[in-house]
């Protein structure tokens, strides 16, 4: 099923490809209008963040973790483009609603675009932390090639949570306000500023149920460590992935008609 459903969106999106190129450039417009750096705020947000996190927890948890500016960064990068993603995604259809009522068009195209930006914007970011990684003094290896998995499904997970999000919010506005108030607490139980490794194995394993963390753990691994994650980790994201895929492609397949009556 999943396999069909990625075969179908995608024919649809090559057929509507100019639509969803428009789309793209228009979302960015509207972001970076009348901002006096544009896009570099996708870049400072993050760093920004990054700073305040070094001088709040360095003294708590960083005196014993090696490359504290790397382990903060790459928890950062990761959470900040799950979070952007899904925030974004979340609102696709009520803030399109004036296009897809008036004209027949797949409805998740307006959440593929979302994602697009994201993504571009964390490929930027990203290109900083490898920056951030020279000057952490870690050396790069082949390895490094790995980061291009978890990058890959990450991004398809938040199209999997977008199509969630932006169907339920079509129905439930309030789920904008709870959102933020679990993006914050899920913040928190992703292990961004500090080691798990001082709780007990029972406790540690619960870490692995958060998708996030699990990113986060694999950039680390890989920067860091220099480490290659193991089979079974691969295997726990990818299903991760495949299950939060099926929900948001069986809950758009239910309710496509409904949108178009409460948006």
């Amino acid at each position: 099923m999943l396999k069909n459903s990625i075969g179908n969106y995608t024919g649809k999106l090559k057929k509507n490809r100019f639509l969803f190129a428009e789309l793209v450039k228009r979302d960015f417009k509207i972001r970076y209008a009348r901002t006096s750096i544009g896009m570099l705020w996708s870049i400072l947000n993050p760093l920004m963040e990054l700073l305040v996190m070094r001088l709040v927890f360095t003294h708590f948890f960083g005196n014993n973790t090696p490359h504290y500016t790397t382990y903060l960064f790459s928890g950062t990068v990761i959470f900040h483009f799950f979070s952007e993603s899904t925030r974004e995604g979340m609102t696709s259809l009520v803030d399109n609603a004036a296009i897809f009522t008036k004209i027949n068009v797949p409805k998740y195209l307006f959440l593929f675009a979302k994602i697009i930006q994201s993504s571009i914007n964390f490929l930027s970011i990203f290109a900083v932390f490898l920056f951030l990684c020279l000057l952490d003094h870690i050396p790069f290896t082949w390895k490094f090639l790995l980061l291009v998995y978890p990058i890959i499904l990450l991004i398809l997970f938040n199209i999997g949570a977008g199509l969630v999000l932006s169907a339920i919010y079509v129905f439930f506005r309030d789920m904008k306000y709870f959102y933020g108030i679990f993006l914050q607490l899920l913040q928190y139980v992703s292990a961004i500023f500090f080691q798990i490794d001082s709780f007990s194995d029972r406790v540690q394993k619960i870490f692995y149920i958060n998708p996030i963390y699990l990113y986060i753990r694999y950039f680390r691994k890989i920067v860091i460590n220099s480490e290659i994650p193991s089979l079974g980790f691969h295997l726990l994201m990818l299903s991760e992935v495949i299950i939060m895929l099926i929900t948001g492609i069986l809950i758009y397949r239910k309710y496509n008609m409904k949108f178009l009556y409460y948006v």
